[in-house]
């Protein structure tokens, strides 16, 4: 889990559970995407909640999953600076 603080303290991830939010500070938890999959079974990662396009379709939820994380860690994650 990748977790960014900015210069005023505030620190923003892609939601896991593999740490405690809470233990940071007060979370504020809101939804950057939707994975689903279409009518042939094959799965795309919307972005558009968070301002992004719609990756896919991959023929895997899996791959869907990684694509999406690897655009919210690239493109909302980005090093304060």
């Amino acid at each position: 889990m990748r977790l960014v603080v900015d210069p005023r303290g505030v620190v923003r991830a892609v939601y896991a559970e593999d740490v405690d939010l809470a233990a940071l500070g007060r979370p504020a938890i809101a939804r950057a995407s939707h994975v689903e999959p279409d009518a042939e079974g094959r799965w795309t990662a919307d972005l558009s909640p968070c301002g992004g396009p719609t990756l896919g379709p991959f023929a895997r939820r899996g791959e869907a999953l990684e694509a999406e994380v690897a655009w919210l860690e690239a493109n909302r994650l980005a090093s304060p600076g």
